[in-house]
């Protein structure tokens, strides 16, 4: 029997949150502790879905929206459980949800040597954006001393 495709609770938060350290090619920070994926999946309810076998998380994804895009983090699917469909099930679960939501468009993030998940996510119809860059900062750090002392050029 196929694996079912079911929301994402925080009940599931202990087994997706092992399957995606074990996950090459997905990164985990901070900001993927129990607390904050609580408050995410508040946020964004009925968005996020895990794949569960038998009892077993197989396959998750958390997927949220800022009232314009939809964003998807953190695709995994158990190794013995690829190529099956169940990424492609979860990844269109996400989008049937978003597209209920009023949402038309979903942006997601790849690691630049996460290989086979850029292949994945080909195969299944999503287009790199080379005209984008991505530029992160912590919050509660203060902005690095080049920010705070621009250069300066000799019209000044």
């Amino acid at each position: 029997m196929a694996p079912k495709i079911r929301e994402f609770t925080m009940t599931d938060y202990p087994r997706a949150h092992a399957l995606w350290g074990r996950t090459e090619g997905v990164g985990l920070s901070q900001a993927d502790e129990p607390q904050h994926v609580a408050r995410f999946l508040a946020r964004n309810p009925g968005l996020s879905f895990v794949a569960e076998d038998g009892g077993r998380i197989v396959g998750a994804v958390l997927c949220g929206n800022d009232g314009r895009r939809g964003f998807l983090h953190h695709l995994a699917v158990e190794k013995g459980s690829r190529r099956t469909g169940i990424g492609r099930r979860l990844v269109e679960s996400c989008l049937e949800a978003l597209a209920r939501a009023g949402l038309r468009k979903c942006h997601l993030f790849v690691l630049a040597d996460n290989v086979e998940g850029q292949r994945f996510w080909k195969k299944v119809g999503w287009e790199e954006r080379t005209t984008l860059k991505v530029m992160s900062r912590d919050v509660d750090e203060p902005p690095t001393t080049a920010a705070q002392n621009p250069p300066t050029t000799a019209a000044q």
